[in-house]
């Protein structure tokens, strides 16, 4: 096999290590690494920085306007350009085989996980996973180099990943015996993996249901969020997580706590035990969106409260505790375009607090206007 577009003589690295189980890049845009050093990065972002992104170029430009592809071995470092080849070329879905604990992680990627999930919703991809254990384990006609490697296939051309770790190059075999037999490996190796499903709802699903159990206008900054994000950019550790964000986009509408939660949550029926935070009332169903547990939000909510960005009000609504209503009482939150929310956010959470966790408070910070005087602005 040859380097694409290159001679055999004179091959050129093009990648980093495979082996990293994670990746983040959209278009040649931000690495999704966090701007600020103390926020520790997504899983996502954490392994982009261990990859060489022209690797990613290279698959790119390789993979467009293909057709029947099966890709094997695939780690969550190649999704990106996978799917943004997948979005340049038509026909029948390509079959894409991870390896390990990729679609784990998957289903903690708010950005990334929907757009796979987009991608396998409307038969662009089919998803599978690789079993544990060692891919190709379980058959004696790979040997062990093949049945690891990354191969994108198609019946008459072949592109590996191939090259010591921190020297990787894509190369690629056409119309020869063998391109058509590593085809015929990366099919078998493709039918022996199991079946995946992305533990992250659909975007177009995600903003369906969103609409209709808030409303239309936080639908949209969902939209435009997703838009603006870079995968990778936001995940769930560190103190500003995708979650924090939800809570504040829901704080700009002011939306009830427990309608954002049952969002989040994809609840079949409200019901259960509430964690003081909401009424519990029976009997309402809700879309199957399920981004994450909804009482996860809590900590987000008291967090977003504690830095004076967002009000909590309960609010009576008949028997049982009083709901909260989530209300933005900062006038940088509320003026932010919503691709602009994160960097507010990480721009208040990176300010001093105290030992209870509260903003600390300068000279002359001990007001601030009543949330019935602020003026919106958008």
């Amino acid at each position: 096999m040859v380097p694409p577009g290159r001679s055999a003589d004179a091959p050129q690295p093009v990648g980093d290590d495979d082996t990293v189980a994670s990746d983040d890049r959209r278009d040649g845009g931000d690495s999704g690494e966090c701007e600020d050093d103390d926020e520790p990065a997504s899983e996502v972002a954490a392994a982009l920085a261990a990859v060489d992104p022209a690797l990613a170029d290279a698959v790119e430009s390789a993979l467009a306007g293909r057709s029947g592809l099966v890709a094997v071995g695939v780690p969550l470092s190649l999704l990106p350009p996978i799917l943004a080849a997948r979005e340049r070329s038509t026909g029948e879905p390509w079959r894409i085989a991870c390896r390990p604990g990729v679609v784990d992680v998957l289903g903690r990627a708010f950005a990334l996980g929907t757009a796979v999930a987009e991608a396998v919703a409307t038969d662009a991809l089919e998803l599978r996973v690789h079993p544990d254990g060692g891919e190709g384990a379980e058959s004696v006609a790979d040997d062990d180099r093949t049945a690891q490697r990354i191969l994108f296939a198609t019946p008459d051309r072949v592109d590996a990943v191939a090259g010591p770790t921190g020297n990787r190059a894509l190369v690629t075999e056409t119309g020869s015996t063998a391109a058509t037999a590593a085809a015929r490996t990366a099919a078998a190796r493709f039918d022996r993996a199991r079946p995946a499903t992305v533990d992250m709802p659909a975007r177009s699903r995600l903003l369906a249901a969103a609409s209709d159990v808030l409303d239309e206008r936080f639908a949209d900054d969902v939209a435009a969020v997703l838009d603006a994000l870079s995968y990778g950019e936001v995940g769930r550790t560190g103190t500003v997580t995708d979650q924090t964000l939800l809570v504040a986009l829901a704080a700009r509408h002011d939306h009830l706590f427990w309608d954002l939660r049952r969002w989040v949550e994809g609840e079949s029926e409200r019901g259960g035990e509430s964690d003081g935070d909401t009424d519990i009332d029976g009997g309402e169903t809700g879309p199957d969106v399920g981004i994450a547990p909804g009482q996860e939000l809590t900590a987000d909510r008291r967090a977003l409260v504690d830095r004076e960005l967002i009000e909590s009000i309960k609010v009576p609504m008949g028997p049982g505790r009083p709901q909260f209503r989530l209300r933005a009482v900062d006038d940088a939150l509320l003026r932010a375009r919503p691709e602009e929310v994160l960097s507010v956010l990480r721009g208040r959470f990176a300010l001093p607090v105290t030992e209870d966790g509260t903003l600390r408070r300068g000279p002359g910070g001990g007001e601030r206007r009543p949330v019935w005087e602020r003026k919106r602005t958008r």
